[in-house]
């Protein structure tokens, strides 16, 4: 077995489970934040959190995948680090964006929400007129 395919098999086995790991908690914290979302329905906020997950297993299960060819042949256990460095911090980076990008998205629904609940307006008590 050559040096290449180590750097795959190592990539894939820190990769995939970095990934559960991620996952597993933001499904466990975020429901608090979903169910807020959601003005209290736990049903909606959880169906929402799974439905999420999955898509979050999907987009980075697939971008792992896509990311494991190496350019460039390794040749020696440096270059296993090197290549292996080189792709799990982009994954890394990528698992941090959608997080961000997850919490951008639900921070606006939020505010939505607390403001759809908020008192309407006061009437205006009367006419102001300028002085001329």
């Amino acid at each position: 077995m050559n040096a290449t395919v180590i750097s795959y098999g190592i990539y894939l086995a820190i990769a995939l489970p970095l990934t559960i790991w991620v996952a597993r908690n933001l499904f466990r914290n975020g429901r608090i934040f979903l169910v807020d979302c959601f003005h209290g329905n736990e049903l909606l906020a959880d169906s929402v959190n799974q439905l999420l997950v999955m898509g979050f297993y999907l987009i980075n299960f697939g971008f792992v995948a896509l990311y494991l060819k190496l350019a460039d042949e390794v040749q020696d256990v440096r270059g296993i680090f090197e290549a292996l460095s080189g792709k799990l911090g982009v994954v890394l980076l990528v698992l941090g964006a959608m997080h961000f990008f997850n919490l951008l998205v639900f921070t606006k629904m939020r505010k939505r929400a607390t403001w759809d609940q908020a008192p309407p307006p006061m009437p205006p008590a009367g006419i102001v007129r300028a002085k001329v």
